[in-house]
């Protein structure tokens, strides 16, 4: 039938057709300038899942299937075409004149039937079901045969599914097949929620150098210290003949300091495994030293974990802007891990300057700071406040303070006639100071540390117009001066530190930090600063040197913070103060946030 003209004929009869008149066809003429000549059809997806749904019935029906895989005793047939446009793998081996290419059944080892099924129920569907059950092996048999997609969504499935009891296992899965990802997820998650990891099977079948990843982490999460150490006894208790010569490995990265004196006594140094361990002992008496000592003792086991509550932070008390100004009345203590501020109870007594500061335990104490001031003050850091506690026997300014054996030292200073040789320490316990043996020389403002067991009073001003490089060594057992080598500069205004058993020494104008081994009685400079600098603080947190504030040559005061890490050897400009100060005190604390504190 043609339609022609609008009148409908027959064109099986020849007699019609012959009959009709020629006829010239009409054509719609269109202006091209105004109409497209061509259009794009697309049905979207929907062709695409139909031809699927045909295949998967072909591959149900076996229509035009010509390959059979075997998998455990299981058949299943399949389009060649089809398992080589899903899989790198088969269509290597269908692609390459490889046997398989000519064999009807192509029969494959280490694959589950189950997940073979699953498998081509998403080559031939897009579509799979993942459960517990089935992932594990349907995330293998998708790695082996290159199918990404539904490795992916397996991986994925795998990261919603994680739970205390599983993420241990999971993660050593995840690395077997590189899954970085995973992994990663898996070792954040066992760190978060450690407390219930611990309680599982799972953990009990940990490597050694597993556990220790874990418990050395500063990410930790843990209420408290007891945790971690409960977690190793337990580790080592599974398979105690075994594991017991790892116990000291372990404990090194437990920290033993920070656990409560009675659990201490009572849980850790009543245990019979530690107890029969002499390679501990010495993990053992660096804790009793900590809870006689406090912040004294430093190492990396001394450093609270954040998850706890606690950070280690440094104190900064008073100060001026510059040489001459106003006192500032300031107490503000420094968080580096966050770069945090934050304001503390103010100093009672900020018109003073140039005084003495040192850590006591957890407390900070002040001393003088005004000619012939023999005024003393403790910052409660429990309680965020200031108490008056002995004054000194001889009021000073323009001297330092440093504590050594659980007991304060005031060193030298000034009195507003010439400089002092008069040292005074103080007992906490009966609030008392006394006069130790004096300095061999007298000065005011030298930078003081004291370290592996001794006193170090390093440079100074012995009189108003000169300096001097002399080094001085207290020893408490003998209560005597002995002079060390001379530090490599003569500088007054300048402060130290003491770090893994060496004496850090900055300020003083000079663009150099120097560094001198007690061991050795040897000097030598470590790195130089970004500006000459005096008057500055300097104190030790998480491991690292901290150098605040101080002046310059003109006098203005810098509000700059530089750290110095030993480990690396690198210095870096890390943040600013809130204020240019100079001529401050700076200790580093424990303090208690909780907002960090893990419940």
């Amino acid at each position: 039938m043609v339609l022609i003209l609008g009148r409908r004929v027959n064109r099986e009869d020849p007699a019609v057709v012959r009959d009709l008149p020629a006829v010239k066809r009409k054509v719609f003429e269109m202006d091209p300038k105004n109409v497209d000549d061509t259009m794009d059809f697309s049905s979207g997806s929907s062709h695409a899942e139909s031809v699927l749904h045909v295949f998967d019935e072909f591959r149900t029906n076996r229509l035009f299937t010509d390959v059979v895989i075997g998998v455990q005793g299981r058949e299943f047939p399949c389009h060649r075409a089809m398992l080589s446009a899903c899989s790198g793998y088969f269509k290597a081996m269908f692609c390459n004149d490889h046997r398989e290419s000519r064999q009807t059944l192509v029969e494959i080892s280490g694959v589950q039937a189950d997940a073979m099924e699953v498998l081509l129920q998403y080559v031939y569907t897009g579509r799979a079901t993942i459960t517990t059950q089935n992932v594990q092996y349907l995330f293998e048999t998708s790695s082996l045969f290159q199918i990404g997609a539904l490795r992916d969504a397996c991986a994925k499935f795998l990261e919603d599914q994680l739970d205390p009891c599983n993420c241990l296992g999971m993660q050593r899965f995840a690395e077997v097949h590189s899954l970085k990802q995973l992994a990663g997820r898996c070792r954040g998650y066992a760190l978060q929620y450690f407390p219930e990891v611990a309680q599982h099977e799972e953990f009990l079948d940990l490597r050694r150098e597993e556990l220790e990843e874990y418990i050395a982490s500063e990410e930790l999460c843990v209420s408290r210290e007891e945790v971690v150490f409960e977690a190793v006894m337990r580790w080592v208790y599974h398979s105690v003949e075994y594991r017991r010569p790892m116990l000291k490995e372990l404990l090194q990265h437990v920290r033993l300091p920070l656990l409560h004196p009675n659990y201490f006594v009572q849980t850790v140094e009543g245990d019979q495994l530690i107890q029969n361990a002499p390679e501990c002992y010495q993990l053992l008496h660096e804790a009793r030293r900590y809870h006689v000592l406090g912040n004294e003792m430093v190492s990396p086991r001394t450093r609270p974990r954040r998850s706890t509550g606690f950070s280690e932070v440094i104190v900064v008390v008073g100060g001026c802007e510059r040489a001459g100004g106003f006192n500032l009345p300031y107490t503000d203590c420094y968080d580096p891990v966050t770069g945090e501020w934050k304001s503390l109870a103010k100093h009672p007594e900020f018109t003073k300057s140039e005084y003495g500061v040192c850590a006591l335990r957890n407390d900070v104490l002040v001393s003088g700071g005004r000619i012939n001031s023999s005024y003393v003050w403790m910052y409660n850091s429990q309680l965020n406040l200031w108490i008056r506690v002995a004054s000194l026997n001889k009021g000073r300014w323009r001297h330092k303070m440093s504590v050594l054996l659980g007991k304060a030292y005031a060193v030298g200073g000034y009195d507003g006639q010439s400089s002092l040789s008069n040292v005074e320490v103080y007992d906490s316990f009966s609030n008392r100071w006394t006069e130790v043996a004096p300095l061999k020389e007298a000065v005011s403002s030298p930078a003081v540390a004291s370290c592996a067991g001794r006193l170090f009073v390093i440079g100074g001003e012995p009189d108003e117009n000169s300096c001097t490089d002399k080094v001085q060594c207290y020893d408490p057992e003998t209560n005597s001066w002995l002079l060390r080598s001379n530090i490599p500069m003569c500088k007054r205004n300048i402060t130290a530190v003491s770090l893994n058993s060496l004496v850090y020494v900055c300020g003083g104008l000079t663009k150099c930090i120097y560094c001198y081994d007690p061991a050795q009685d040897f000097w030598m400079p470590v790195v130089n600063t970004f500006s000459r600098q005096e008057c500055c603080g300097m104190s030790v947190c998480n491991g690292k040197i901290f150098i605040l504030g101080g002046r310059g040559e003109n006098g203005v005061a810098s509000d700059s913070i530089i750290c110095y890490d030993p480990a690396s050897g690198i210095l870096t400009g890390v943040a600013a103060m809130p204020r240019p100060i100079s001529c401050h005190g700076c200790i580093t604390i424990h303090r208690f946030d909780e907002k960090l504190h893990r419940t």
